[in-house]
């Protein structure tokens, strides 16, 4: 079964958005080097209940984007085709980690599998 494991907030100014989680809840953020501003969120203590995520600049006309993580890629991904929704990109590596790509619900609702 997947879980959402990451967030993205999408916004048109991502240091400004960063700012704002910052001093509203405490939230601390690292920037990752590449192409676009990609700043990861750490929203708690590791042994809390719930999950880390990321602000980076507005995509797919949406203002969160929720990564389900996977236990097996290919089969995630065919998985989502075979229940109507839409692989949006090839499939993605992040280095160290593991493979990534943006999907669409049969909503219109674009989220990850990771």
């Amino acid at each position: 079964m997947g879980r959402v494991v990451h967030f993205e907030i999408t916004a048109d100014d991502p240091k400004r958005a960063a700012k704002f989680y910052g001093k509203a809840f405490g939230w601390t953020f690292q920037d990752m080097p590449g192409e676009f501003t990609y700043m990861l969120a750490t929203t708690g203590d590791e042994k809390a209940t719930g999950i880390n995520g990321a602000i980076m600049g507005r995509q797919h006309g949406q203002a969160v984007i929720n990564t389900v993580g996977v236990d097996d890629f290919e089969a995630a991904a065919q998985a989502v085709k075979d229940a109507g929704g839409q692989v949006l990109q090839p499939k993605t590596p992040i280095p160290g980690i593991g493979w990534f790509a943006y999907c669409k619900d049969t909503e219109g609702n674009v989220f990850g599998i990771y």
